[in-house]
């Protein structure tokens, strides 16, 4: 019942999921958004020590599962990329890439048709991250999370064999009094479905004990602890698996350091995966969402060039191999 009131919230289908790329379009990421990024030292920290303990206790594949990708298929945000007479942006962006984090799914909870649709339009090696609605995360802060937690997977389960890790980004301010909504969240959450969390403020990273408690009950129930690197945060950077999945939200600063970033990215993944890491999500932002695919083109390059793999790489996007953004 509750799902249809949602639902009454916008139209259904396109008109639902366009109401809410309009409500979105104004959000960019902010997040660790800073004046001058020349200014700041984005060197990637060493290694957490249990890092490498983890990744020896995996059975290191043949080769990782991969996903690379935008956090929108919106053309209003990634302009230039869709070519002259795109009549429909997500079969386009799904011939592309091989992923999407579905940012979208975070403002609303949309109707079970839109879900279908989405699986409906995208190629069979396709797959969805979406964000858990801020319903759960921001509003009801966790609380009393078991009613929302099944509304919510009921919704997204209909992704079926397209529905990869879904994620929860809990608020900024959202410290570790609040242990027991997350310690709740975490048992209620079906275990079954892949589940990363991204921690924001810098009190679960900064206190041993805290920290030690956190990564503890992730790897316990093997989930992610989702690493997001932003210019203006870099006291989050825990670099701290809890699992064989490297969930990664790449902020770009609109800046060439952009690109030197990324290079230590591939450098510290390839690093993971021959410790035995087993997936990679690695999905691109920018501050401004100017051209967040060519970002992405150029680090599939890096890793395929690295890794000897072979995700695929967007076309059209550059001429030449070594692309660069018009900053």
């Amino acid at each position: 019942m509750r799902s249809n009131r949602h639902a009454q919230l916008c139209a259904k289908g396109e008109r639902f999921y366009l109401h809410c790329l309009i409500f979105t379009k104004t959000a960019t990421m902010k997040f660790g958004k800073v004046e001058d990024p020349s200014q700041i030292d984005f060197n990637l920290p060493q290694d957490h020590p249990d890092t490498s303990k983890l990744l020896k206790k995996l059975k290191k594949p043949e080769k990782p599962s991969f996903f690379v990708g935008c956090a929108k298929w919106n053309k209003q945000d990634l302009k230039n990329f869709y070519p002259r007479g795109t009549k429909d942006e997500l079969q386009y962006y799904a011939s592309q890439f091989n992923s999407i984090e579905l940012n979208a799914s975070f403002y609303r909870l949309f109707p079970k048709e839109q879900f279908e649709t989405w699986r409906e339009k995208t190629p069979d090696d396709f797959r969805f991250f979406p964000k858990i609605t801020r319903m759960i995360s921001h509003i009801k802060r966790l609380k009393d999370s078991k009613p929302l937690i099944d509304e919510y997977v009921d919704h997204v389960i209909l992704l079926k064999e397209k529905l990869a890790t879904v994620f929860l980004q809990l608020h900024d301010n959202f410290q570790p009094k609040n242990w027991d909504r997350v310690e709740e969240f975490v048992t209620n959450w079906p275990g079954q479905q892949p589940l990363a969390i991204e921690f924001r403020h810098t009190d679960w990273f900064n206190d041993s004990e805290v920290s030690k408690q956190l990564f503890s009950l992730l790897e316990d129930h093997k989930m992610a602890n989702v690493l997001v690197d932003t210019a203006g945060r870099r006291d989050i950077m825990h670099m701290r698996m809890t699992n064989g999945e490297a969930f990664i939200r790449f902020v770009g600063a609109n800046h060439p350091s952009d690109y030197d970033r990324l290079d230590a990215w591939v450098e510290r993944l390839n690093s993971w995966v021959d410790q035995g890491l087993q997936q990679v999500d690695f999905f691109i932002h920018q501050n401004t969402e100017k051209e967040s695919p060519l970002l992405a083109e150029y680090f599939i390059k890096k890793i395929n060039k690295t890794m000897s793999l072979d995700i695929p790489v967007p076309r059209g996007l550059s001429d030449g191999n070594n692309p660069k953004l018009d900053l």
